[in-house]
């Protein structure tokens, strides 16, 4: 894991892949539900995938099951990171 991971790499990270799959910025918030945000199931298996090889934090698509938030990406991120 990159020595300069903390929880603002990571927040950028996850607003950066999500503005990719066509959310624009400004609506990507903590509290913003990730249908409203039309991120699909194949959205997060493709958002999944981008952390565990881009930043090397061992999630797996099934871990984001019964993820519905912007914070709850970012909350599983750090968890899995050590950051919590």
């Amino acid at each position: 894991m990159s020595d300069t991971l903390d929880r603002t790499a990571i927040e950028k990270f996850v607003t950066d892949a999500l503005v990719d799959l066509g959310v624009d910025r400004e609506d990507v918030l903590p509290d913003a539900a990730l249908d409203d945000l039309e991120i699909d199931s194949l959205d997060m298996v493709e958002l999944s995938q981008n952390i565990k090889k881009d930043l090397e934090i061992p999630v797996k698509p099934k871990d984001f099951d019964g993820i519905e938030t912007v914070g709850q990406v970012l909350g599983l991120c750090y968890r899995k990171a050590g950051l919590e």
